[in-house]
């Protein structure tokens, strides 16, 4: 299939071909001024087992940052405390605000943010991302909750999702207040820009291609005052889609998982929105991190090797499709289950044990 394809298949995360931006919706027309949505639209049931509310923080670019905070019930003194954030184009009603609910429900003080220019977050223009900014957004939750009154400053840790699982070990490699770090079904975005899915675009001349596409783009962008946008999970499917794509398309453009706020789930970034992952190698000091690490990633999952690259990174050891301790670093395969299968529960698979687990030994 040709990279094009795939591109506009896999929610846009490698530049494909443009098609106009949709007409913004909410507030996306003053993020200066956030209207957060007060009545529950999530993409999973409210549990009755903890209160959730609205809050607000914002990181060290000026950028107030939007996200739902699951607070577990009839629980006193200062607690330990996640901030989750992924997919990479997806919302806090989705995934991690899934991931956080289930984290309160277990005893956890747990926050879902949208990152920097996309939901309810701040940030012009919308649907822009950066390796350095996204990351900050995590550094930014970290601020937020160590300032709160019932939470432990010394027992925050931190969950990525997808694309923003490599931007949780790459703020783990930067914050040593991250005591423990929890990437699920990763993908190092910063990799997949320079080399391509699989490695088929790792060559200077089709980063070039990448490059002379992209400074195209921002010469139109900038002359007819507008971005266009790279759109996101096809729909509908090609006959010839492959099954990753099917699966993607279950998630997104469903009702098991579409939010009209999720760029996945509708129009996707702007094209040129993820220029700067093409020169940011996310991972570069992910071998001096000394606070634990869990990667869990499906077996089937496309990107597994993501997560696989990432624990060699971290360890200096090689693995594929195999669980692995190394110090404080661990991968666990699950087994049968696919990329998306980690995004909600429908597959059942999602080991909320081994996660509860994993923080309340290292947030002690």
């Amino acid at each position: 299939m040709k990279t094009s394809l795939i591109s506009a298949m896999l929610a846009a995360m490698l530049l494909s071909a443009c098609q106009p931006m949709e007409t913004k919706t909410n507030n996306e027309n003053n993020m200066n001024q956030l209207e957060l949505t007060q009545e529950w639209d999530k993409t999973f049931a409210k549990s009755d087992l903890v209160d959730h509310r609205k809050v607000t923080f914002h990181n060290r670019y000026g950028i107030t940052l939007a996200a739902d905070m699951y607070t577990p019930k009839n629980v006193t003194g200062k607690l330990a405390a996640i901030a989750v954030s992924g997919p990479f184009g997806a919302v806090k009603e989705q995934s991690s605000g899934l991931y956080a609910q289930h984290m309160a429900e277990r005893g956890f003080l747990a926050i879902a943010f949208d990152p920097s220019f996309t939901g309810e977050s701040g940030g012009e223009p919308r649907r822009m991302a950066s390796p350095d900014i996204n990351t900050e957004d995590f550094l930014a939750a970290v601020d937020f909750l160590s300032v709160q009154d019932n939470v432990d400053p010394e027992r925050i840790g931190i969950i990525g999702i997808c694309g923003f699982g490599g931007m949780a070990v790459n703020a783990a490699a930067l914050d040593p207040r991250i005591k423990a770090s929890v990437a699920m079904t990763m993908y190092d975005m910063t990799k997949i820009s320079a080399e391509g899915y699989f490695g088929s675009e790792n060559t200077p001349e089709q980063r070039m291609a990448n490059r002379k596409a992209i400074a195209a783009q921002r010469t139109a962008d900038y002359k007819s005052g507008t971005y266009q946008r790279a759109g996101g999970v096809v729909d509908p499917l090609p006959e010839d889609a492959p099954w990753f794509v099917k699966d993607y398309h279950a998630y997104y453009k469903c009702p098991r998982g579409y939010h009209a706020r999720s760029g996945n789930s509708t129009d996707g970034w702007n094209v040129i929105g993820t220029q700067s992952f093409l020169n940011q190698p996310l991972l570069a000091w992910a071998h001096e991190i000394q606070n634990p690490v869990l990667l869990i990633h499906g077996e089937k999952a496309h990107s597994r090797y993501f997560s696989e690259y990432a624990f060699e990174k971290m360890t200096g050891v090689k693995v594929e499709n195999e669980n692995k301790t190394v110090g404080n670093k661990e991968i666990m395969i699950i087994p049968g289950a696919s990329h998306v299968d980690l995004y909600d529960d429908v597959a059942g698979v999602i080991p909320y044990d081994k996660i509860e687990g994993f923080f309340k030994t290292n947030l002690h």
